[in-house]
């Protein structure tokens, strides 16, 4: 299988129904129709959130008779993770104290 690339996972969670469906996976698998239940939308409109969600490698479906059911992949945010976490190395801006070092910069060069 191709290790969907982190614009698909960004993409899919761009989406706030998509990141919602997630959290409902968080607890356990879910039946389809079980997943759709919460939202004010069509079974079908949600199958489209599904197979968006299982392109990016978040959720994988089974058919488990004539169920098809969803749950989290175990490794769904890792890529994802690590390439946050590499921004972690920098501090937080306090733009406070950068528009007062830019002040005293501009002064020091008049």
């Amino acid at each position: 299988m191709v290790k969907p690339s982190l614009d698909m996972v960004f993409s899919a969670l761009a989406d706030p129904t998509r990141r919602a469906i997630l959290t409902l996976l968080l607890e356990d698998d879910m039946a389809v129709t079980d997943v759709a239940e919460p939202f004010e939308m069509s079974l079908a409109a949600i199958s489209k959130h599904l197979q968006i969600l299982t392109r990016a490698g978040l959720i994988e479906q089974e058919r488990r008779g004539r169920v098809k059911w969803c749950k989290l992949a175990p490794e769904a945010l890792k890529d994802a993770s690590i390439w946050m976490e590499s921004f972690g190395q920098f501090e937080v801006v306090n733009l406070d104290d950068f528009e007062k070092f830019l002040a005293a910069e501009t002064i020091a060069t008049e």
